[in-house]
């Protein structure tokens, strides 16, 4: 039996919503629209610290503004806490996950190795603090990316061990978007190829915890003038929701759709309708794309 297509977008609300974001989006939704899929909404809310209600209030409405309609209701990872922490107990007991007391600066002091023992000696001191730290394999990752190819990466025993639970208690995006993606039961995810590199760590996460890996799809990332991934880091303003039908116009033109230009000035809703039709992953550009 085939497996039905259930992809899905997930922000972090550190901003509203920029073009790269948009872009990221409706590549997503169409890639599940042609599949007769669902397409879902997931708001990666994990950071406190760095994350706002505000943003997340703008995010969401700026996907309704473009017609960008989750087909179940948004996910929240700051309601997930628990399912994380059941996760990460799950693989310390398997040995598959340790307790880290090194700060960044005694690992970069060490070449990013941890001192001997580390990965497998009990804390002494209960007070310690700590974060908890995925326990990678040596192995070369071989994978197939729906649009850049073939695909080989190294991951590297220590040296490459994520942390999935920082010292602060917060949890790591590379824990919570395993974990997230195997419980919504995602098939397939499209993101910007900056998060390439995440992918084989990723893959031992989703094997340690007996699932299947999703189909991945990497789309370049949109830059700014001067060279600069879009983000909120660089700047990059915010959409503006009254144009809606226009940005939803300049995305399919950087996906390499070539929407026609009476396309421009559409209802988002007549945009997506002509996207859908007319969507050729084929066509998405393999290299960044400046605006």
């Amino acid at each position: 039996m085939t497996t039905r297509y259930r992809g899905r977008f997930a922000p972090s609300p550190t901003g509203p919503l920029h073009f790269g974001s948009l872009v990221t989006a409706l590549a997503s939704y169409l890639e599940a629209r042609r599949h007769q899929g669902t397409w879902l909404v997931r708001i990666e809310d994990l950071d406190p610290l760095r994350e706002s209600q505000s943003a997340t209030d703008r995010i969401l409405a700026s996907l309704h503004a473009h017609a960008l309609h989750a087909d179940e209701p948004v996910r929240f990872q700051s309601q997930r806490h628990q399912a994380y922490a059941s996760v990460i107990e799950q693989l310390l007991a398997k040995g598959l996950a340790y307790r880290c007391p090194c700060s960044r600066k005694e690992l970069e002091a060490n070449q990013m190795r941890h001192p001997p023992g580390c990965r497998d000696r009990a804390l002494a001191d209960p007070d310690t603090t700590y974060a908890i730290r995925f326990r990678c394999e040596d192995h070369i990752h071989r994978w197939q990316d729906q649009l850049l190819g073939s695909q080989t990466q190294v991951v590297r025993a220590e040296l490459d061990d994520p942390v999935i639970r920082r010292k602060e208690g917060f949890y790591a995006y590379q824990l919570a978007v395993v974990v997230d993606d195997i419980d919504q039961r995602i098939t397939h995810v499209v993101r910007g190829s900056d998060l390439l590199d995440t992918t084989p760590v990723q893959q031992q996460i989703y094997q340690a915890l007996d699932a299947q890996t999703p189909a991945w799809l990497h789309i370049p990332v949109i830059l700014n003038a001067q060279g600069q991934k879009l983000s909120k880091q660089t700047h990059a303003p915010a959409l503006d929701d009254t144009q809606a039908g226009h940005n939803l116009w300049r995305a399919l033109a950087a996906l390499g759709q070539q929407p026609p230009a009476d396309l421009a000035q559409a209802a988002p809703a007549d945009v997506l309708h002509w996207a859908t039709t007319h969507w050729q992953v084929s066509q998405l550009p393999r290299h960044e794309q400046m605006v």
